[in-house]
Parts: structure tokens; C-alpha cells; sequence
């Protein structure tokens, strides 16, 4: 029972935000990765960005985590969750919608990524600020 107070958690769909479908252009790899129950209900959850500095937009439509850019709406990744940890992800490789052309770039992205929206409450904004910095860092500013 809820509480008077207490909102309801609704999960994101692919009809809350404007999107584009994943390119042709684009490249397949398996993500070596164990989720809890928790974490996965909270990719489950997805997000809708509530800020300017919310980079992403996720949803999951069964096993499938679809994630998109926010501003464009450009979809980058799709993780096709596996019962045996080896999960199916699709990337974007269309040039005018994602820059990255590297697999091993793509996983410690992706990983990072996973590891913020796992977090509960997702932080968008300190996601932000990494990602921010990282991108920093390769560009030899920090």
C-alpha cells in the first residue's frame, strides 16, 4: 500500500521522448556482465531526462535496454540482456550520429555508463561531470 505522499514509479517508454531507430550503419559485440536483481530493475526503470545535463534517454522494452541520446534522439546502444551474462549490443556507427568507431572504447563507455544508471537514485548531473572530465582527459585539458 502507498503511502499519501509517496509517487508512483513509472517506468520509461519509447514514447516519452522523441527518438530515432538504431542506424543501418552499425556494429555488434558481446558485453561480459553479471546484473543483481536490483540493478536490473533499475535499467528497467529507465530514465527520462529531467535536465539539460541529462545526456541519455533509456527505456526496455523486454530484454532489450534501448538508449538514446537526449538532445538528438539518436540511439547509440542496444543491450539485449542474456540470462548467461553475455549480452548482445548493437552500437551506432553512422558517423553523423556518433563519433566512436572502437569496440574496446565502446565496452569501457558502455561499462561506465551501466554503472551510473544502476546507481538508485540515478545521478544524472555527477554523470555528467564524469563524462565531462573524461572526455577532458583524452583530450590531453586535464
Amino acid at each position: 500500500m502507498k503511502k499519501k505522499n509517496e509517487k508512483e514509479i513509472k517506468a520509461a517508454r519509447r514514447e516519452d521522448w522523441k527518438t530515432k531507430p538504431m542506424p543501418e550503419k552499425c556494429e555488434t559485440f558481446i558485453l561480459h556482465r553479471s546484473f543483481s536483481d536490483k540493478e536490473m530493475e533499475a535499467l528497467r526503470l529507465g530514465n527520462i531526462p529531467q535536465a539539460m545535463e541529462d545526456k541519455w534517454f533509456w527505456y526496455m522494452e523486454g530484454p532489450v535496454l534501448w538508449a538514446h541520446r537526449s538532445w538528438s534522439g539518436s540511439c547509440i546502444y542496444r543491450i539485449e540482456f542474456k540470462e548467461d551474462d553475455h549480452h548482445t549490443v548493437t552500437v551506432n556507427r553512422d558517423p553523423g550520429q556518433y563519433r566512436c568507431t572502437d569496440i574496446e572504447e565502446d565496452v569501457e563507455s558502455l561499462n561506465r555508463l551501466l554503472d551510473w544508471w544502476i546507481r538508485t537514485p540515478y545521478d544524472h548531473y555527477g554523470e555528467w561531470l564524469s563524462e565531462t572530465h573524461d572526455a577532458l582527459k583524452k583530450n590531453g585539458k586535464v
